[in-house]
């Protein structure tokens, strides 16, 4: 399989997300540089954290216009898979990939730590090697992770199944101290309609060795080789060498 790691001028994340995938999944893996709008026959498309185009303006809103997002954007529409990590969250909630937007945590300050996940669905290709309310503990580092959306956008979210993650106590309690960022609902986590595209603050690619104090994250990742090779066998050109 080959995974596609975005680039754009203040990405942070990259490295990390471009080393989980090459030397612990041992997947092929490639840097795809903002300003081309080639994804270079990739089979999942990784949208890592950092500061894309600096923030400014706002997060995301700048890097959401890239040659490379329009890539993207038909890429997820035509069933490709697509993981956003924190920044990457937010490039894909303002490019419309993701409903909802990530504001200014409720404390106005930069959060650096390790949290408790709760999975709230394993019925995803990013979450398919989990169990329902298995809890993961997996670090985040924002400024704006703080997830909103309108009570219909929740609702719908709700009802769908969408909802991946939340943020929850080591016992996997869903309660407002656990809550590190204000997000509606406890949400650091979720998916697009068509179950292909998830954005989550935490960071899986901080959380893939126990060098760095939790292997949970990687969980993410092989959940993603799983569906993808899950997808490969069922293909059409699959099909027809098991028809002959």
């Amino acid at each position: 399989m080959k995974f596609g790691v975005l680039v754009f001028p203040g990405s942070n994340c990259d490295h990390d997300t471009y080393h989980v995938v090459s030397d612990i999944a041992q997947q092929l893996v490639t840097f795809l540089w903002h300003d081309s709008p080639s994804l270079e026959n990739c089979d999942a498309i990784l949208v890592p954290g950092g500061f894309a185009y600096g923030d400014y303006l706002r997060t995301g809103a700048i890097a959401r216009f890239s040659p490379v997002m329009q890539s993207v954007k038909k890429f997820a529409a035509d069933g490709g898979l697509v993981l956003g990590i924190c920044n990457g969250f937010q490039i894909l909630a303002e490019a419309g990939l993701l409903p909802g937007a990530l504001m200014r945590n409720a404390g106005l300050k930069y959060i650096c730590k390790q949290v408790y996940l709760r999975t709230e669905t394993a019925n995803t290709p990013f979450t398919q090697t989990l169990r329902k309310g298995e809890v993961l503990k997996i670090p985040i580092g924002h400024m704006e992770g703080n997830y909103v959306c309108d009570a219909e956008t929740l609702a719908k979210l709700e009802k769908d199944d969408r909802i991946v993650f939340r943020y929850a106590t080591a016992q996997g309690e869903i309660t407002p101290e656990a809550n590190p960022n204000g997000s509606l609902g406890n949400i650091a986590g979720i998916l697009n309609e068509g179950r292909n595209v998830l954005g989550m603050m935490p960071h899986p690619d901080r959380s893939s060795e126990s060098l760095l104090g939790s292997v949970d994250g990687y969980k993410i990742f092989a959940s993603i080789v799983e569906a993808l090779e899950q997808k490969k066998d069922v293909s059409p050109a699959a099909s027809e060498l098991a028809v002959s």
